[in-house]
C-alpha cells in the first residue's frame, strides 16, 4: 500500500497567487500535496472537517498551513487564533506566506504562535526554491506530532471514559 503524501492547506484568496505556488511546488518536486482554501472561513471547515471536508481520505488532515493574512470572510489573523485555541491544532505547524513587509504584522503572527513568516517572492525561481526548503525543512527534517480535525477531537474529549 503507499503511503499518503503529506497535506499542505494553502489558504490564500487570490487564484493567481494559488495557481503560482501550485506551479512551483510541482517544479520543486516536493514531497507533500497543497489543497487550497479559498478564504479563512473554508479553511477553518477543512480544519474541523465540516461537511465534505468530513471525508479525511479525500481531505486528509493538514501536516502544515500556508496562510495569507488578507483576505475577505476570516482574514490569517483570526484563522491562526482559531486554530491555536483547539487543543488538537495548537501544534500544527503555520508558515504565514504573505505580501507584507509591515512590522506590525510581523510581530502580530509571531505573537499569536505562527511558526514562521515569509513574504512571497516576486520572482518564480525563488518561489520554487522556497518551496523546496519548507518541504526539507517541514516535512523531512524535523518531527513534528500527528493531528486530528478539531470536530474529531471534540467528540473524543465529550466521551466518557470507558476503560
Amino acid at each position: 500500500m503507499k503511503a499518503m503524501r503529506p497535506t499542505v492547506l494553502h489558504v490564500e484568496d487570490d487564484p493567481n497567487d494559488v495557481a503560482l505556488m501550485k506551479h512551483a511546488c510541482v517544479a520543486a518536486k516536493v514531497s507533500f500535496q497543497l489543497l487550497p482554501a479559498s478564504d479563512g472561513e473554508k479553511a477553518i471547515h477543512y480544519l474541523e472537517g465540516d461537511g465534505i471536508f468530513g471525508d479525511r481520505a479525500t481531505y486528509p488532515m493538514a501536516s502544515l498551513v500556508f496562510l495569507d493574512l488578507k483576505m475577505p470572510r476570516k482574514g490569517g489573523f483570526e484563522v491562526l487564533q482559531w486554530i491555536r485555541r483547539h487543543p488538537s491544532l495548537k501544534c500544527l505547524p503555520v508558515l504565514i506566506l504573505t505580501s507584507s513587509r509591515h512590522e506590525v504584522d510581523i510581530k502580530r503572527a509571531y505573537e499569536l504562535g505562527a511558526n514562521s513568516y515569509l513574504v512571497k517572492p516576486v520572482n518564480f525561481e525563488a518561489l520554487v526554491n522556497m518551496a523546496r526548503v519548507i518541504d526539507a525543512y517541514w516535512m523531512n527534517l524535523i518531527q513534528k506530532p500527528g493531528f486530528e480535525s478539531a470536530a474529531t477531537a471534540s467528540r473524543a474529549a465529550a466521551e466518557p471514559f470507558a476503560g
